[in-house]
């Protein structure tokens, strides 16, 4: 599968795409099954006898099939298709961290700068002494740092709580009352952006100091 983002024309609908309701919140598995069923049907393998607007066709639905189910089996990436679709358009970039993550910015912040300050020492190190020393310490770094992941993961899935709360609400809405949710699943949509980049941004430096 690839690693896409949410690239789709102003129409597009991924949803319709893999035969989905438009919805906050979806089961990762039962997406899963309902994509390979389609993808199935639509690969490029099953046609290679067949003539090139053909192939051309079904290799262009593959990689539609491709890029929705990788859109809706993210959360943020699904909140910020449903709220283009139900929008007319993308949420507003907005820079400043919520006060709420303030301190937990300023500990994800710190400790990548730190473990960067560290790796660079890594980098200068030529005693094999001073270099058993070193990894050493990056063990311990990586215990910190992973620590932090946790924290980050369990924050985390008390989104998804809310994702799937107001998902429940969604479904049992008309269309006037899901308007009003609308604010809070674009709250979410940024809450689960600055997560996954705070996690990747940590995971980066795990990944170095294990090397």
């Amino acid at each position: 599968m690839f690693n896409v983002e949410c690239f789709f024309s102003p129409m597009s609908d991924y949803f319709a795409l893999l035969n989905e309701p438009r919805r906050p919140w979806l089961d990762s598995n039962l997406l899963k099954q309902k994509f390979l069923a389609l993808a199935s049907d639509a690969h490029p393998d099953r046609v290679h006898n067949a003539s090139e607007s053909e192939k051309t066709e079904v290799t262009q639905r593959y990689t539609q099939l491709n890029a929705a189910f990788n859109c809706l089996a993210e959360p943020k990436l699904r909140l910020l298709h449903l709220l283009e679709l139900e929008l007319g358009a993308k949420p507003k970039d907005i820079q400043t961290i919520p006060a709420a993550l303030a301190d937990l910015f300023a500990e994800v912040a710190t400790s990548c700068r730190n473990a960067d300050g560290f790796l660079a020492e890594k980098a200068k190190a030529t005693s094999p002494l001073v270099q058993v020393q070193l990894f050493e310490r990056g063990q311990d770094w990586v215990e910190k740092l992973n620590g932090l992941q946790r924290k980050l993961n369990e924050l985390r899935e008390k989104l998804m709580s809310e994702l799937k709360s107001l998902d429940a609400q969604w479904i049992s809405a008309d269309a006037p009352a899901r308007r009003e949710i609308l604010p809070k699943l674009e709250e979410l949509y940024r809450l689960f952006g600055y997560f996954n980049r705070w996690n990747n941004q940590i995971q980066e430096r795990v990944v170095q100091l294990s090397l």
